[in-house]
């Protein structure tokens, strides 16, 4: 999926896993087939799972990222009530690898992205009963890092013309300009909030059709209250999207900033994923034209 991507296998994990954690040494080690871009997923019996960054860099700095992803996972199990993976152990580069990779528990259900919870009342609920939690986690002084969405739209400029003119003869551009050209000046007023800061379906375990569970949760920060909210566009039709609107009290203009963040990010998936991950490019198609048909 990247230029600079890393090859992780199976004979490599359980090579990792036999010379830096022996205590494991007995447990089956899965590839996890997944639509995520950031990390290669391996299982580890029945109740862990191991995490490869797929990008590669200097391996001091991949620890950092670890690092900081670990404390706020570990943050963010503690404040939800629907289940959150929570970090077990950091690993060493070896055995080919040249990065540091992490471990934590493994969550049962269904990625969002393979069992539909769309059109659920009920799910769409959960949803906003999560987002409500993080809400009211105590940002402690913290402020949006300046990295990734979650600051100010207009500092997307340059990557949203880029994405413009990569998505010629994928998608209906002039339009999109129109419609981003409208979104980026939509004014910011309510303070940081704690936030996920990547609800996309593959992030999203479904059981039934409630809510089962938050994945990739090394995220969890300060960022717009609206960043969130990409979890409507992304997840629900318009029914249960209209009744996660309701439970979460949102006003027009905070309505209008998700759904910016939610066309920022379906733009980029649709032409950088149209080979490589076609199901995180079909997600992008998907949510641009809930998007699209929202404001007709």
């Amino acid at each position: 999926m990247h230029e600079d991507q890393v090859d992780v296998t199976t004979e490599m994990v359980t090579s990792l896993i036999q010379e830096q954690f022996p205590e494991w040494s007995g447990k089956a080690v899965r590839p996890q087939s997944s639509a995520g871009t950031v990390n290669a997923i391996f299982r580890i019996g029945d109740d862990l799972s191991a995490r490869f960054p797929l990008r590669l860099l200097d391996a001091g700095e991949a620890l950092a990222v670890l690092e900081q992803e670990a404390e706020a996972s570990a943050e963010l199990a503690q404040v939800s009530r629907f289940p959150a993976p929570t970090p077990v152990a950091l690993g060493k580069p070896g055995a080919g690898y040249p990065m540091p990779w992490s471990v934590q528990t493994w969550l049962p259900g269904t990625v969002a992205s393979d069992a539909d919870p769309s059109g659920s009342h009920a799910f769409a609920e959960d949803l906003a009963a999560f987002i409500a939690a993080l809400r009211d986690t105590e940002t402690r002084g913290r402020t949006f890092s300046g990295g990734g969405r979650g600051g100010v739209l207009t500092d997307h400029d340059d990557w949203m013309a880029t994405c413009f003119e990569e998505s010629k003869g994928l998608l209906d551009v002039p339009r999109l300009r129109q419609v981003w050209d409208r979104f980026r000046e939509l004014p910011r007023r309510g303070a940081d909030v704690m936030s996920h800061g990547d609800l996309i379906p593959g992030n999203v375990l479904v059981t039934g059709d409630r809510l089962g569970g938050v994945l990739d949760t090394g995220g969890f920060g300060p960022a717009d209250p609206a960043l969130d909210l990409v979890s409507a566009w992304h997840l629900l039709r318009p029914g249960p999207r209209d009744a996660l609107r309701r439970a979460l009290g949102c006003d027009d203009l905070e309505w209008e900033r998700g759904k910016a963040w939610a066309f920022e990010q379906a733009i980029g998936v649709v032409w950088y994923y149209v080979e490589s991950n076609p199901t995180m490019s079909r997600m992008g198609h998907r949510t641009l034209a809930r998007i699209l048909e929202s404001t007709e």
